[in-house]
């Protein structure tokens, strides 16, 4: 629909119709206040969407965001949306080569085999047991910290009671997790899965002072109250259309190919100038919500823009004709990649990595970690292609800041892209070049995006995933009650870098139509 069709003034006009532009838009009509959400894009759904992104092929793949953990069931049922997510029943597998000998870790499938494994790895209960009790805390600290997101912002002695916990609580919160990783754990394959979850969309060090490493891995553990990654059936996509479904039922105009150049506000009410292909046009609004990152909302409102924002990953899409069979040949492939596949993840590995990168090299050993969306969710692939056993591989590099590609992005990609398969070929008892499809053109099914493409197709700053470093879940100084407010007393940012903010969640819009319909008691 376009803009102009509908009223000059709206209780609400939300900027960006990703996930949680759609969250707030549903949120907010199901109340009875006016919609309207503006899209540069011809379509809904942000990062967070199923495309078919191989000529005359039937695989709808999840192209950017890929896996859920932190979207409240509260946002689900609130908006009762019609969504299904999967529990995989691998966590995942890590392959290494021990004394001439090809093995892995995998982790999953039950209790039993997941000691057996690490003791087939390790030689003892010890690593197996340390393992155990660091998760059995983290997911006392999933179990309390998560409720909390959907909640005004706690201050962070009320997390911290919250938390009750003060061994988890500086493990987590006060010290580099890279203290407690090497505290606890002596094998180096194991540290380095336990490290991986404190470095995806993140450039930091194991004992980086920042602590964004922690934050990082905070979120990662605390999705759900479990700390459970789970496959959406159907794609990303399918949850961001139920979104637009739901937003739509209850009375949003979604107003696709509309770009918001500018906002004008007072405080008390605002105008939003957005442009089309026909030319601008002006709305009115009580409120409104940028589902943007924090630039993008400096630059709308004509404010002073926050320090540039830095992604540091290789997304990298595959349909295979068939899994690969592996070096270690005690795993099956269909377990192997159910899960996620750490690829190059030892500590040491990874603290190499980040150390050639922030020297300005790619890294020698590229570090990354793949998963196969089809074998949880083969409704993602035609019937013909399920028939003949084909698959999806989404790969995730780390320690690949933009500033490596800034020179030539396509080169540096395509470097990058050889070498990061190289690494997995290691492991692999046939290359993975033979077992990927072919479009209709002939050409293999794969395709790879640098932070700068990221930046270039979706507008995510630096081609960072959460807009901007990860917050801590607490108030600090200038967040506001629900973490989403802004020096504009009607306009609030409601997108990955609002307090809280990063992965697929819904919460920041959860938290934004909170505040608008807060306000409107007061």
């Amino acid at each position: 629909m376009n803009a102009a069709e509908g009223p000059r003034t709206y209780d609400a006009v939300i900027v960006g119709a990703g996930h949680n532009g759609l969250v707030a838009a549903a949120y907010l009509a199901r109340a009875g206040r006016s919609v309207l959400v503006l899209e540069r894009l011809d379509h809904t759904g942000g990062a967070a969407v199923s495309t078919r992104p191989f000529a005359g092929v039937d695989a709808r793949l999840s192209r950017y965001s890929y896996l859920v953990s932190l979207l409240p069931r509260k946002i689900v049922q609130d908006l009762e949306l019609d969504v299904r997510l999967r529990t995989r029943t691998i966590s995942s597998y890590t392959p290494t080569e021990r004394g001439g000998r090809h093995t892995g870790l995998l982790v999953g499938g039950g209790e039993r085999r997941t000691r057996e494994a690490f003791a087939r790895l390790t030689g003892s209960d010890r690593e197996y047991r340390a393992w155990q009790r660091f998760y059995d805390m983290t997911g006392r600290v999933a179990r309390r910290v998560f409720p909390t997101l959907t909640a005004p912002l706690p201050t962070r002695e009320e997390l911290r009671r919250t938390v009750d916990d003060e061994e988890a609580w500086r493990i987590l919160f006060e010290e580099p997790l890279g203290i407690a990783i090497e505290e606890r754990f002596a094998d180096d394959l194991v540290r380095g899965v336990v490290l991986t979850d404190a470095l995806i969309g993140t450039f930091a060090d194991a004992h980086e002072p920042s602590l964004a490493q922690n934050r990082c891995f905070l979120y990662h553990v605390i999705g759900g109250g479990t700390g459970a990654w789970d496959v959406p059936v159907g794609g990303m996509g399918a949850l961001t259309d139920a979104l637009a479904d739901a937003a739509r039922a209850a009375g949003a105009v979604l107003a696709t190919g509309h770009e918001a150049v500018r906002v004008d506000t007072d405080g008390r009410t605002a105008e939003v100038t957005h442009r089309t292909a026909a030319g601008e046009g002006v709305v009115g609004a009580r409120h409104v919500l940028v589902n943007a990152s924090p630039r993008e909302l400096a630059r709308l409102t004509g404010d002073t823009p926050p320090p540039p924002a830095e992604g540091a990953q290789l997304k990298v899409n595959m349909l295979l004709e068939r899994l690969p069979r592996l070096r270690d040949s005690s795993v099956d492939p269909r377990e192997a990649f159910a899960g996620t596949f750490h690829i190059a993840e030892g500590y040491g590995q990874l603290a190499a990595a980040h150390a050639q990168a922030a020297a300005g090299e790619l890294p020698a050993a590229p570090p990354s970690e793949i998963y196969c969306h089809s074998l949880t969710d083969p409704t993602i692939l035609g019937p013909d292609l399920a028939a003949r056993g084909h698959h999806t591989l989404t790969l995730f590099g780390l320690h690949t800041p933009a500033r490596l590609f800034e020179r030539d992005n396509e080169a540096v990609r395509e470097e990058l892209l050889t070498s990061t398969l190289a690494q997995l070929d290691a492991h692999l008892a046939e290359p993975l070049a033979g077992c990927l499809a072919t479009d209709a053109d002939g050409r293999p099914c794969l395709e790879a995006r640098s932070p700068l493409d990221l930046e270039r197709d979706l507008g995510l700053p630096g081609g960072n995933i959460f807009h901007r470093e990860l917050s801590w879940p607490h108030a600090q100084e200038g967040t506001g009650r629900w973490g989403v407010e802004t020096r504009h007393a009607n306009v609030l940012l409601c997108g990955a870098g609002a307090v809280r903010g990063g992965g697929v969640s819904g919460v920041p819009g959860h938290n934004a139509a909170m505040a608008v319909l807060e306000a409107g008691r007061v």
